[in-house]
């Protein structure tokens, strides 16, 4: 397994590399870290030429201190890859790398917060045709060294199937409990339904048990995985009510706008995203 992290010599790349760290120690994977900067410009000058070659040396240096900070017990590797476009760069040394998941850390600092995208992260959350592993802001301080349980969102859009066939390999290759999450939110239903809310929840409570009793057939006997419905009157109200713990992960899928076999965040996985302080993972969509 190859985890690919997207670095840059800020609190984010920080973050980004501890999260890849925790993963590539739970799923005992391979981890490079890749620093893209611009290529140089066609006919420049000498002083261009002294520019480039400058920053060339201190993108050499960023991933030789981020590298050092690693411990030896992790395989790593490092990559200064060139483009224009930082996203679509990370992007192509994924393909190029065979990457299973990208490593990206969210815009901004301090000491532990919730999820804030920037605008190299949002191009890669609406692109990637792999997943992408989200560290919260502070990770780099008190981020947990291995993945406790991975928190699956379960729903019956395009695309949820290969998210449930992703957690349930994950679970499998890491060894840790699934917890399959169904999330109502209650401020989101048509006004006009009968019964909304009861109807709702005996539709979830259906959904959770058919998923649970499909994960326990795909796990090996005796696999810890759990399934529970949460309610609220939004999905952060309902992600709130949820326990969390040092070493959780949630695992999201893509909108339905995505392109098969494409990352496209929407709307609930946002909502998910800004409500957690924990990594999340959001698995492209499926081919219908």
């Amino acid at each position: 397994m190859k985890l690919l992290v997207a670095y840059i010599a800020t609190s984010g790349g920080e973050d980004a590399v501890a999260l890849g760290a925790c993963l590539a120690r739970t799923f005992d994977a391979e981890l490079e870290i890749c620093i893209v900067i611009p290529p140089e410009p066609a006919g420049a000058d000498d002083a261009v030429e002294r520019l480039s070659d400058a920053l060339d040396s201190a993108a050499r240096r960023w991933l030789d201190e981020a590298a050092a900070r690693l411990p030896d017990d992790i395989e790593t590797t490092t990559t200064i890859a060139e483009h224009a476009n930082p996203g679509e760069g990370l992007i192509i040394e994924a393909r190029r790398t065979g990457a299973d998941i990208l490593v990206i850390g969210g815009a901004g600092g301090g000491i532990r917060g919730r999820h804030t995208l920037g605008t190299v992260v949002n191009d890669i959350l609406h692109s990637s045709p792999i997943p992408v592993a989200v560290a919260p802001p502070g990770y780099a301080h008190l981020g947990a060294e291995e993945v406790r349980e991975i928190t699956v969102t379960i729903g019956d859009r395009p695309g949820a199937p290969l998210l449930f066939e992703t957690a349930i390999r994950s679970g499998i290759r890491a060894h840790r409990p699934i917890r399959l999450v169904s999330l109502l939110a209650i401020g989101d239903m048509q006004p006009w339904r009968t019964a909304p809310e009861d109807s709702a929840i005996d539709t979830a409570r259906a959904h959770a048990q058919r998923t649970l009793d499909e994960a326990r057939a795909q796990l090996p006997e005796h696999f810890p995985v759990t399934s529970t419905i949460v309610q609220g009157d939004t999905i952060e109200e309902a992600v709130g009510s949820l326990e969390w713990h040092d070493g959780d992960l949630v695992m999201v899928g893509s909108s339905r706008l995505a392109a098969p076999n494409t990352l496209f965040l929407g709307t609930t996985a946002a909502k998910i995203l800004r409500a957690v302080s924990v990594p999340m993972i959001v698995v492209p969509k499926g081919t219908d």
